[in-house]
């Protein structure tokens, strides 16, 4: 194991961790680019891989940080990333919790939460984005899960029914 891997796995995780408001999401734009662009760690569709594997488990989103520290440096990676990517937010949110709540009736507090939604959000779409071009999805698939997503949200339609069809579909495409 090399103490220069987990240096870096801190100086990737720790900025990122100060960047994540709205949650993990917020950063897998950032993250991705980091990891994969910058640093060469992983290619695009592991790094999704990776991701994918982070959303299906129990637990916080950025337990892909974890997978990635793993990856790098086994368990003392994982364990150097997880640290990274939580301490030094923990303490930001620590002194915001203090703030907020003895700045209640500040107009200053108005502003900064009508002011971070739309980074939040912002950051949110930019990370699903990311996990997109990593894992080279095409139009198709784009199209499919839109139409599932729509038919799941606003349908009378079961679930096993639209797995069938999809099912039914693709292996239809797959001849042509």
């Amino acid at each position: 194991m090399s103490e220069t891997r987990l240096l870096a796995l801190v100086l990737v995780f720790a900025p990122l961790s100060l960047l994540s408001f709205g949650g993990g999401q917020a950063i897998v734009a950032d993250m991705q680019h980091q990891v994969v662009d910058v640093r060469h760690w992983l290619t695009g569709p592991q790094f999704a891989d990776l991701f994918a594997l982070s959303r299906a488990a129990p637990g916080p989103s950025t337990l892909i940080a974890a997978l990635i520290g793993w990856q790098m440096a086994g368990f003392f990676g994982a364990v150097v990333a997880t640290l990274a990517i939580y301490i030094p937010s923990s303490f930001v949110v620590y002194g915001a919790v203090r703030w907020w709540h003895a700045a209640a009736a500040s107009p200053w507090r108005g502003a900064f939460e009508r002011g971070l939604t739309p980074v939040a959000v912002g950051l949110v779409f930019a990370g699903a984005y990311a996990v997109l071009q990593a894992a080279h999805v095409n139009a198709l698939q784009i199209v499919t899960t839109i139409v599932v997503a729509g038919l799941l949200i606003y349908g009378r339609v079961g679930i096993y029914l639209i797995m069938a069809v999809t099912a039914l579909a693709y292996g239809l495409l797959q001849f042509l």
